[in-house]
């Protein structure tokens, strides 16, 4: 017997660790003083009412002899299918119902998709990234490259000519930068995957917080995409489906390598490893397509954006550079007067109790940098940005 060897290789993820002890030891020795988190990643509005009634009626649907379920399609319920295929459709996206995937979040496919691929290509990801893409990859063994993701170029890396690869992950509004490819620096990476046979693995997660319609929420807005991407998307963010796991894989069909159809293979590999999503969330799910269910979790997607605008604008009067805010949950600044990630965590703990997410925890570019996220409630992200004014 032989263990995997690659999971030796991996780092220990401290990050959250250690900012869950530095936060339980501030709180042990300041009982008085409110801590307010802006470094979490989950959301913390309920669920949608629609949403809510969908998961009861779903639930008496289980307990009746007529209209119980059992094993769903691991492909998901035709019912969600069409109503995704109809919600791309309003983007100008044409998919067919059996390009369309569910699964229980795209943290999973992110993973999971990289069955269908061999162990001997070479990975491209963004520095920095969201520790999934790399971690994934250094389990399986693959070997991993890293895009230059910068200041100067705002964090949008673009693909180099000079440097060969065939797994690329994409994530946009990015993660941890909040920032956002234009539809003309998109087509790049599109033009590149198909110059060099690659794949896009193109993480979709926040395009729900794109209010412009000139940059692309979908990467099949761009021509060819449909010929080189996979898309994954999530609930998660979209209608607050963080503890009730739900989303969705795009894989077109017209997806060839090697004479091999990707969509085909990701079929067998889901009929094989997954068992689908419940009948009860996928109810749930649908009924976000709804037109009250747009209606509300557009609700709660603006209440968010509003705190993220209070945030950068925030960073906009202490003249603090940074990126995100406009069309993402996530501010990511320029720690002031040169401070580390992990100096200036401290600075905010320790002098105004406001927690946010160190930069280098995400990759070497990250250093000097730092994550705030709008998904507090609007009350405590104004109190947080009033003790971040009086301080920096």
């Amino acid at each position: 017997m032989n263990i995997n060897q690659n999971y030796l290789k991996l780092e220990d993820s401290y990050l959250f660790s250690t900012i869950a002890k530095k936060v339980a030891e501030f709180t042990k020795e300041h009982t008085e003083k409110q801590i307010i988190k802006l470094g979490i990643g989950d959301v913390t509005l309920p669920l949608a009412p629609v949403v809510v009634e969908a998961i009861k009626e779903a639930a008496d649907e289980m307990g009746k002899r007529e209209t119980f379920r059992g094993y769903g399609p691991e492909q998901g319920y035709a019912f969600l299918r069409e109503s995704i295929k109809n919600y791309y459709s309003k983007k100008s996206v044409e998919l067919e119902s059996d390009e369309i995937f569910i699964s229980d979040g795209a943290k999973s496919d992110l993973g999971n998709i990289l069955d269908i691929f061999g162990l001997d290509n070479t990975v491209l990801v963004p520095d920095p990234v969201y520790p999934v893409y790399v971690d994934t990859n250094i389990m399986a063994g693959r070997k991993i490259i890293f895009a230059d993701a910068n200041e100067s170029n705002e964090f949008l890396p673009l693909p180099d000519e000079n440097v060969k690869c065939d797994i690329i992950y994409i994530c946009s509004p990015n993660n941890p930068t909040g920032s956002v490819y234009t539809k003309e620096k998109l087509a790049k990476w599109v033009d590149y995957a198909l110059k060099n046979d690659a794949i896009i693995l193109f993480d979709a997660a926040y395009e729900c917080f794109i209010k412009s319609h000139e940059l692309p929420s979908s990467i099949y807005q761009i021509e060819g995409a449909k010929d080189c991407a996979i898309e994954f998307c999530s609930f998660s963010k979209t209608a607050g489906f963080t503890g009730t796991r739900c989303g969705y894989t795009v894989v077109p069909k017209s997806l060839i390598k090697q004479g091999a159809s990707l969509n085909k293979f990701w079929v067998r590999r889901q009929t094989t490893k997954f068992n689908g999503v419940p009948y009860i969330v996928q109810k749930a799910a649908n009924a976000v397509f709804s037109d009250v269910g747009q209606l509300q979790i557009k609700e709660n997607i603006q209440y968010y954006s509003n705190n993220a605008k209070i945030i950068a604008e925030t960073m906009d009067k202490k003249g603090i550079w940074y990126t995100g805010g406009k069309h993402s949950p996530y501010i990511w600044l320029k720690c002031p007067n040169n401070m580390s990630s992990w100096e200036f965590f401290d600075y905010l703990l320790n002098n105004i109790a406001v927690v946010g997410t160190p930069g280098s925890g995400f990759g070497r570019n990250g250093e000097g940098y730092f994550r705030l996220t709008s998904f507090n409630n609007t009350e405590k992200t104004i109190e947080a940005m009033k003790r971040f004014s009086d301080l920096i």
